[in-house]
């Protein structure tokens, strides 16, 4: 799991408790002073969580997660705001942010936001490798033979699958096992997991 955080503050002394804190705290802090800056490097940034302040001279907050987003960046986002800036915090949420946090807020629920965050881009990447690895098995199957993956993962029985396809039943059951040897599956039921996986 990944324990990078960015941290985006035009306050530095913000910028500078919150390094501390989460460097001891066992994450791995990169702090940045503007929006600017971090969208610099955001292409080839690790993957982490990212945390931001809404309110920064040029670039805020809120203008940086449009930006991220509109760029392909999907990694989680934690927004701190001030009292007042509650609306432009909700606003930030509908735009795609993990989460808000309205200053001030305790240590422990920030790690705690920011643990979470990083739980579900663990799971988030989990899910794509295992999508790839799925991807790459099929990919190995004929166009025939996928169609009838699609027959069998839709629970259709062989006699209709043939049907919809214009081939035999015994042609059928030819494809399927060959199905079944390419994606080393022992069941149907492991057709059906590979097929949602991958949004067959």
């Amino acid at each position: 799991m990944s324990d990078v955080v960015h941290v985006i503050d035009d306050d530095e002394a913000m910028r500078e408790s919150l390094d501390f804190l989460l460097d001891a705290s066992g994450f791995r802090p990169r702090t940045y002073a503007a929006a600017a800056d971090f969208l610099a490097v955001a292409d080839t940034a690790e993957p982490g969580c990212i945390v931001t302040d809404i309110r920064m001279p040029g670039m805020n907050g809120l203008e940086l997660v449009g930006e991220l987003r509109a760029r392909g960046n999907t990694l989680p986002i934690v927004v701190i705001t001030g009292h007042g800036d509650v609306p432009l915090a909700v606003e930030a949420m509908k735009a795609g942010v993990a989460d808000f946090l309205e200053k001030p807020f305790s240590d422990d629920v920030l790690l705690a936001t920011i643990r979470r965050c990083l739980d579900g881009l663990a799971q988030s990447e989990s899910h794509l490798a295992e999508a790839k690895r799925i991807n790459e098995i099929l990919d190995q199957l004929s166009p025939r033979e996928r169609d009838v993956l699609k027959g069998v993962v839709a629970g259709k029985p062989n006699k209709v699958i043939a049907h919809e396809l214009g081939i035999s039943p015994r042609t059928v059951e030819v494809y399927r096992a060959n199905v079944m040897t390419k994606t080393r599956a022992n069941a149907v039921s492991d057709l059906v997991r590979m097929a949602m996986v991958v949004g067959l």
